[in-house]
C-alpha cells in the first residue's frame, strides 16, 4: 500500500486531497498546526489515517514533528496561512511568518523527508495564481508563490530522479474561503467562465503525483485566469 503524507491536511483542499487518497487505498497521513484538529479530522477521514501536529511557521521543530512518520511514497505541502500583506499597510511580523511558512518550511519538510521518500517518491507543492497576477494586497502572497516555482527547481535538481512538481491554483469557488463569496471579480476575468472547483485541483494533484514524465514544472489550474 502507498504512503501519503499531506502537510497542511486539515483544512479546505488538504482534507480534500487527503480523502481523496483514502478512497484510492492510499494510507495517507496528515498534519496541522493544531495536533488536536489534526486527530479530529484524520478520524473523519478514517480508522486508518495518522494525524500528527506540525508548525512550518517554526521551522526547526519540522524534524521532531516528522520523527514518528515512516516512508512516504507521495508528498503534498499544502500548508496555507493567511496572507494579505500590503506594502502601504505593512506588517512585518505578519510577512516574516508568512514568507517562513511558505518557504523555509516547505524546504524543511523536504529536507527532514529526504532519506524516507521512496526511490519513486512524488512531491507536489502548493502555490498559487497571486504568483502571475498580483493584486492589491497580494505583496507577500505573490512573493512566496513565485518562490514555490523556485524551490521546486531546485529541489528537482538536487533530488534527482525524484519527482517534484508545483501546483498553483486559482480562485476555488466551492472552498471554504470562497464559497459563500458573492459577485468574485475573477469570475469575470477567467477564460472558463467560472471559477476551478476543489475536485478540480484534488484530480490535478493526483496527475502530477501519479504521471512519472512530469518533473520540476509549474501547473496552473485556474480556468484560465493567469493568461488574460
Amino acid at each position: 500500500m502507498p504512503a501519503a503524507l499531506i502537510v497542511g491536511g486539515t483544512g479546505g483542499l488538504g482534507i480534500e486531497i487527503a480523502r481523496s487518497m483514502v478512497e484510492r487505498g492510499v494510507h495517507v497521513t496528515i498534519t496541522g498546526r493544531d495536533t488536536d484538529r489534526a486527530r479530529d479530522v484524520a478520524a473523519q477521514l478514517g480508522p486508518d489515517v495518522v494525524a500528527l501536529g506540525l508548525d512550518l511557521g517554526d521551522p526547526a521543530s519540522v524534524e521532531s514533528g516528522l520523527a514518528s512518520s515512516g516512508a512516504v511514497d507521495h508528498l503534498v505541502i499544502a500548508a496555507l496561512e493567511p496572507a494579505f500583506i500590503s506594502i502601504s499597510d505593512f506588517d512585518i511580523a505578519a510577512a516574516t511568518r508568512v514568507i517562513t511558512v511558505k518557504l523555509v518550511g516547505y524546504a524543511a519538510v523536504v529536507e527532514t523527508l529526504r532519506d524516507r521518500l521512496s526511490a519513486d517518491a512524488s512531491v507536489v507543492l502548493f502555490g498559487g495564481a497571486g504568483a502571475a497576477r498580483p493584486y492589491p494586497g497580494s505583496t507577500m502572497l505573490s512573493t512566496f508563490n513565485a518562490g514555490i516555482s523556485g524551490l521546486v527547481r531546485t529541489l528537482a535538481v538536487e533530488l534527482a530522479p525524484l519527482r517534484i512538481n508545483a501546483l498553483h491554483p486559482g480562485v476555488v469557488g466551492d472552498s471554504p474561503r470562497w464559497r459563500d463569496v458573492p459577485d468574485i471579480p475573477a469570475i469575470a476575468r477567467t477564460p472558463l467562465g467560472r471559477l476551478v472547483t476543489m475536485a478540480e485541483i484534488v484530480d490535478a494533484t493526483w496527475f502530477l503525483l501519479t504521471n512519472t514524465g512530469v518533473n520540476a514544472f509549474d501547473l496552473a489550474v485556474d480556468g484560465g485566469y493567469t493568461t488574460t
